[in-house]
């Protein structure tokens, strides 16, 4: 007989991985027993040599689907004699690495439990197994079980109880079980946050919704705001409450073949809808799509998802076979998502008409994920929801256990533990730039670190001084005698590439987004480095331009039109601006940009996006960041690619790299807008001139250097047109383009460049 001491380590918790182990065991004839720790799952198995061996190999190759082993390590012991198999309570001394697994969708066999006349959980909202349910969202501590979950306060009935403990259950320690004779129950409220007693909350609900109302529903992460995607007056009376004017909302369907009716569905964008991570997906509208224009008004894709909790299953059904539901975060523009009662009904007051509420809280709030198909390749925009907080491996372990910060928008943390190959990327937080968003940010970081047990000793953060993520890590630095790392934002989003692909040499990167501080004090954005995840060496930029009214250039493009225009000498396509924003306002940014005041100089690349936007007319304001690339993008979707417009390449200073200069860029597409070329083509021949100037930059960077890997990253580079042309230029030079699939590409990404940076700097040597 053989015994052996197994620990395995990774995402092992509320996965169903004990529930497999005693399975695996039993099949086997083994004895001994499983639990939780508070580093992942300890196995004990006694048996024959033989069935020892097989029970490893299952255990490595077989493991539950939602289960994913990092590490894995065992010693022999001497044999007990035991015959049986059990599983133990867990043990919470001692800390290793945790992984806790992102909440998952309600899976089939739930599904049909969900709509069986004859089962006991029959329409209940809040029924799952060990496949499926909450997670994240629910757990309070660890290890995980039920007592360190929001469901600690539902004590398990008779019936539940027997399936929690029976092995051959499918809810054999199923930590949210429960059913409606013990477990959470819905309820309702008016617009006034008022209890409504009704005998079916989902049905009144529906009533509410089919009425052309306006609904906040306690989902799994938080509230939605929710209506009838079909009705234009319901969806515009939505944006006036939200104070949302024209930023895309997202919409639910019952399934693919609903999508189907509104938007172009490839089978990768299938897949992905049906996925156990239920991500909105952006998909191509169709010709004939029948939700209402409000609902992505003026562009022509439509991030769409599929139920994935019970409650939405239910209310799609309640609400018909052609439900269409706008499904949009519960909040006010820039706010975190609400959570719970009564907090909601003051923050969502004018705004719902009424509320779907539960009692199971909501520990760490959650919004939805967005991810776009592009060429057969995943590209998450928004990384949430059914992906966090899942560890990514990193190519560098550390010493130290770290902390990274992130930006200021779309804003991201991440923790490292000390040793560890694992980083923990958060939930999306949003942007800093609100009060809420800010106190969001800093509860949650406390939350982290309790949960995976990591006290950070070196905090990570953004270059940028004024940063609300940077100013934290100084003040709490400096309150906790903690170290301080800071990092150049596109050295960040570099290494965030890089450590994805699990690379540690240097590479030729791009980095093109909207706004990051450079070392040399101006804002940078138009970058091409050459960088390892431990330093940088700036290589190229775009030609400096300035940047009128600083902030408020990136909510009016003009503004960056104007400087590109004065800087090429386009003196008509000044005066065309003037005809569009007023005399006055171009007059007065011209004199800011004259007199370098409060206009600071910008290498950016998406205020170039932002320029061209604006000199061909698509949009001279925004009403949210990005807009205005993002429309030009859609300008130019569908055009095959494009002769190159000029750009010139002229030696910087000393030191400086290359600097690409745009003005006789902006100079040809004005000379086209004077003869009436097809704006069409001129935004196609603008996506294929960046293209092209990539190609051209990065072949030079390898003459000098042999390097001929190229990282793309930034926020720019969401753009599938840009992307696309991009990687194809490069392989047809035989250069190797590598991109963002795990985190995103835009500043939902820094902190995993942050960590990575810091880990390479800092290495092993710290290591107790």
């Amino acid at each position: 007989m053989e015994r052996r001491v197994i620990a395995v380590r990774g995402t092992v918790q509320g996965v169903g991985f004990r529930p497999f182990v005693y399975g695996l065991a039993a099949k086997l004839q083994l004895g001994g027993s499983v639990r939780n720790d508070s580093g992942g799952v300890t196995i004990e198995v006694e048996g024959e040599p033989g069935q020892v061996e097989a029970f490893l190999a299952d255990l490595t190759d077989q493991p539950p689907p939602l289960a994913r082993i990092e590490g894995l390590r065992w010693e022999r012991r001497e044999p007990r004699g035991e015959r049986d198999f059990r599983i133990r309570p867990s043990v919470v001394s001692g800390r290793g690495e945790v992984l806790i697994s992102p909440d998952v969708a309600t899976c089939t066999e739930c599904l049909r439990e969900l709509f069986d006349r004859a089962d006991r959980r029959y329409r209940y909202p809040f029924l799952n197994c060990t496949n499926c349910g909450p997670r994240l969202t629910i757990v309070t501590g660890y290890p995980y079980d039920r007592s360190r979950t929001t469901m600690a306060g539902f004590k398990l009935c008779a019936a539940c109880r027997a399936e929690y403990e029976d092995p051959g259950n499918r809810r054999f320690h199923a930590q949210p079980t429960a059913c409606a004779v013990c477990g959470p129950r819905l309820g309702a409220a008016d617009g006034q946050g008022r209890i409504v007693i009704v005998n079916d909350a989902l049905a009144w609900f529906a009533e509410a919704l089919r009425g052309g109302g306006i609904g906040a529903m306690k989902g799994l992460g938080g509230y939605h705001l929710v209506c009838d995607a079909r009705n234009e007056r319901a969806v515009r009376e939505l944006r006036q409450r939200k104070e949302r004017a024209e930023k895309p909302f997202a919409v639910m369907v019952r399934n693919v073949g609903a999508a189907r009716e509104l938007c172009e569905v490839a089978v990768k964008e299938g897949e992905l809808l049906e996925s156990w991570r239920r991500p909105i997906v952006l998909l191509r509208k169709g010709a004939g799509a029948a939700a209402a224009e409000q609902c992505a008004p003026g562009n022509g894709w439509l991030g769409v998802m599929l139920p994935y909790t019970p409650l939405h299953h239910l209310l799609m059904a309640e609400m018909g076979d052609r439900a269409v539901l706008v499904m949009t975060s519960g909040n006010r523009s820039d706010e975190p998502i609400a959570t719970g009662e009564p907090e909601v009904f003051d923050r969502l007051k004018g705004i719902a008409d009424a509320y779907l509420t539960h009692d199971r809280p909501i520990h760490v709030r959650c919004d939805d994920s967005v991810v776009r198909v592009e060429g057969g390749e995943y590209y998450p925009l928004r990384r949430s929801r059914g992906y966090a907080p899942q560890g990514v491996r990193m190519p560098v372990t550390c010493g130290e256990a770290l902390l990274a910060v992130g930006g200021q928008l779309k804003n991201t943390f991440g923790l490292m533990a000390a040793g560890s190959g694992q980083a923990i990327l958060s939930q999306h937080v949003g942007d800093l730039d609100h009060p809420a968003a800010l106190r969001a940010f800093e509860r949650d970081i406390g939350l982290y670190e309790r949960l995976f047990g990591i006290r950070p000793r070196v905090l990570v953060h953004d270059l940028h001084p004024d940063y609300a993520s940077t100013r934290y890590a100084r003040r709490r630095a400096e309150a906790e005698g903690l170290k301080l790392m800071a990092v150049q934002h596109h050295h960040a989003h570099i290494a965030a590439c890089l450590a994805e692909h699990q690379l540690h040499e240097r590479v030729i990167g791009v980095s093109f987004d909207g706004t990051g501080c450079g070392t040399d004090g101006a804002v940078w954005g138009g970058e091409f480095l050459l960088a390892d995840l431990r330093d940088f060496e700036r290589a190229a930029h775009l030609r400096y331009v300035a940047m009128p009214g600083a902030d408020a250039a990136v909510r009016e493009p003009w503004r960056m039109a104007l400087a590109q225009l004065m800087d090429a000498g386009v003196e008509q396509g000044v005066a065309m601006l003037a005809g569009r924003v007023g005399e006055r306002p171009v007059r007065t940014a011209g004199q800011m940009i004259r007199r370098r005041f409060n206009a600071p100089p910008t290498s950016s690349m998406g205020r170039l996006f932002d320029a061209v936007a604006s000199i061909v007319g698509v949009r001279d304001r925004v009403g949210f960041e990005g807009q205005a690339a993002m429309e030009l993008e859609q300008l130019a979707e569908g055009l095959p690619a494009e002769e190159a417009y000029p750009v010139q390449l002229v030696e910087g200073d000393a030191g400086g790299g290359w600097i690409i200069d745009t003005r006789p860029l902006v100079r040809a597409i004005a000379a086209q807008l004077r003869e009436d070329v097809d704006r069409r083509r001129i935004a196609r021949r603008f996506h294929s001139t960046v293209a092209a100037m990539i190609g051209q930059v990065c072949v030079r960077l390898r003459a000098a250097t042999g390097i001929e890997k190229v990282a793309l990253s930034g926020g720019v580079f969401m753009n599938g047109v840009l992307l696309e042309e991009t990687q194809r230029i490069l392989r047809r030079h035989a250069m190797l383009p590598l991109t963002h699939t795990q985190v995103p590409a835009n500043d939902g990404g820094i902190s995993f460049g942050q960590l990575a940076i810091a880990a390479a700097r800092i290495g092993e040597s710290s290591c107790a």
